[in-house]
């Protein structure tokens, strides 16, 4: 619960990327070589994909799934959490994984959609939580179409861009974390912030990123960082 009133409180937007995720074990999404977990993007994230050979794909993610599973919050998602204490913080997230969920972060739209869940290959609006890890040929949805993954693939619109921007549009800060802001649409989201939106960017190179000379960058990891940010700004904001 807030200790302070909605009055007084902040709208702070948090755009994190794998960065975040990869201090909790889970690989970033793709390697300097540009294959996610030894397969090629095309072969396991693309529509195509699916339709060309959907048992792959369906191993390729029950495995993401186990991973997601084994790996635990780390400090740059329980400061989030104690952020809420002194703002009123708006997660948006290019990450499928449920660690912000887990590490008890409460406003959380995911861009890229949520690995522990599943939706119909015919009907996307129909989406199901996955039980366990694995997700097969068998499993069906109401209207007895396969389910798959309930993430975007390369080549397919990103249907909560439009609540992304509404989130933005309103900030008094928008905390960009874990991100190269490379990938497109989320990446846009930077340009949708009011005129008066404070942009802060952390991350392990941010001082290698060519932004705009307004924003203020610190170089460092989200696990690092973020505990030290969060303190700095509660005593900045509501010293006694």
């Amino acid at each position: 619960m807030a200790i302070f009133s909605e009055i007084q409180m902040k709208k702070i937007v948090v755009l994190t990327g794998a960065g975040i995720s990869a201090e909790s074990g889970l690989r970033t999404f793709r390697g300097t070589d540009g294959l996610w977990e030894g397969h090629r993007v095309e072969d396991v994230a693309t529509p195509e994909a699916w339709h060309r050979d959907s048992v792959t794909v369906q191993r390729f993610y029950n495995l993401r799934r186990a991973a997601c599973r084994q790996a635990q919050p780390n400090a740059g998602h329980l400061a989030l959490v104690e952020l809420e204490k002194y703002a009123n913080v708006h997660i948006i997230t290019q990450n499928i994984d449920d660690l912000h969920e887990r590490a008890g972060s409460k406003n959380i739209l995911h861009l890229h959609g949520e690995i522990m869940k599943a939706q119909s290959s015919r009907y996307p609006d129909l989406v199901y939580p996955i039980e366990g890890d694995e997700l097969t040929e068998s499993h069906k949805c109401e209207r007895g179409y396969a389910l798959r993954p309930h993430v975007v693939w390369f080549g397919e619109p990103v249907p909560n861009m439009e609540k992304a921007i509404s989130i933005v549009q309103d900030a008094d800060i928008l905390l960009v974390v874990g991100t190269s802001l490379q990938v497109y649409p989320a990446a846009n989201l930077i340009y949708e912030v009011p005129s008066g939106c404070k942009f802060i960017l952390i991350d392990p190179n941010a001082n290698q990123m060519h932004v705009n000379s307004a924003v203020e960058l610190i170089d460092g990891t989200a696990a690092k960082i973020l505990p030290i940010w969060v303190q700095q700004f509660a005593e900045q904001n509501f010293a006694t």
